[in-house]
């Protein structure tokens, strides 16, 4: 449970949903809590945790997101190609190596398949784990760094057809990334800042740690700080920092009826594709998926979601598309079995009129 002697804080949007972030809050044990709410842009922030806080409030220090960073690849690939810049269907080795020889699997690999999990890649490159097992609870991505993913990618053999599976995969969606940026002649955290984070005004989100003091500290489950994640070579898939405010933002604009909706038309454009689901998968095809969003049914209406780890932080996003409502989530101790983060946030989501 939260040790409430650290004073949370709400800030108030409408008193029933206070009460309710509150409540929620109580169920989860971590040193730093945020949980937000926003109600067609209407806010409610709720901060607590177990760790006294620190001159910088919760809701304004950048978290980890881990994997609810695919969001955001997602809204930029979609924009690209409201653009024209780029199609789903291009291949993305004749985008980032043409010529060069690879696998025909690996070579039908489109960058909608990279973005929705059916490349037919593993999750992470077969030659990862003997650099990262020696500091896996330390440094797991920084040795691994771009142009190596690069190099798997084009000497990969497939698992499966391209198109034929899912399979959740951080290096797909690490080699989405480095073939948009070959492709617009554009490294990755500008092209990013380019077409999602300046447009959609979050200045609070970045893909590197900011200035001192003003990133939220992660914990292992023994309350041991753990450094600040270095990604290597897999940006896309797992790096991006924001504040929970700038979380809020990012999700309202997904939201019909929230202020400040985009004018620009390839980025409403986008917005809009990245809510429609694109497949199924499992028994019975009863999981549904976005571009980038897992997508479950509800009383209320599908819900969107999103959530991320890393070595010592936990994100939670979600929406529910055409009612206003979005959920974010940030903590600061690593996931374990019996974790209540992901469940108190989803059931924030999912159990809200």
């Amino acid at each position: 449970m939260t040790d409430t002697t650290a004073a949370p804080v709400t800030v108030p949007g409408t008193p029933a949903t206070a009460r309710l972030l509150a409540e929620a809050a109580r169920a989860v044990d971590a040193p730093d809590l945020v949980l937000a709410v926003s109600r067609n842009g209407v806010r409610t922030v709720h901060t607590g945790g177990s760790a006294e806080p620190g001159p910088v409030p919760r809701e304004l220090m950048a978290y980890e997101l881990g994997s609810a960073s695919k969001p955001y690849a997602g809204l930029l690939l979609a924009r690209l190609v409201a653009q024209g810049r780029v199609r789903y269907e291009d291949r993305a080795a004749d985008l980032l190596a043409p010529g060069f020889p690879a696998h025909p699997a690996v070579r039908r690999i489109t960058l909608r398949h990279l973005l929705t999990h059916t490349s037919g890649l593993p999750g992470l490159p077969a030659d990862f784990y003997p650099q990262a097992v020696p500091r896996w609870s330390t440094d797991p991505y920084g040795g691994y760094p771009a142009d190596r993913v690069v190099r798997a990618f084009l000497r990969a053999r497939p698992r499966h057809r391209p198109g034929t599976r899912w399979h959740y995969s951080n290096f797909a969606v690490s080699v989405l990334g480095h073939t948009l940026a070959a492709a617009t002649g554009t490294p990755w955290e500008v092209l990013l800042h380019q077409q999602v984070l300046a447009p959609l005004g979050l200045d609070a989100t970045r893909v590197r740690p900011g200035p001192d003091g003003t990133d939220a500290v992660g914990h292992r489950r023994d309350g041991t700080p753990v450094p600040a994640l270095d990604t290597g070579g897999f940006t896309a898939a797992g790096a991006v920092r924001a504040t929970p405010l700038d979380l809020l933002t990012f999700l309202e604009a997904h939201t019909e009826g929230a202020a400040g909706s985009p004018t620009d038309s390839s980025l409403a454009t986008a917005l809009t594709e990245v809510t429609r689901p694109v497949l199924r998968r499992g028994l019975r095809h009863a999981h549904t998926h976005t571009l980038t969003w897992f997508q479950h049914p509800t009383p209320y209406g599908p819900v969107l979601f999103h959530a991320g780890a890393t070595l010592g932080q936990q994100a939670f996003l979600g929406f529910r598309p055409g009612t206003g409502l979005a959920v974010a989530a940030t903590a600061t101790r690593r996931v374990h079995r019996a974790d209540t983060f992901v469940a108190t946030a989803y059931g924030l989501l999912t159990e809200t009129r």
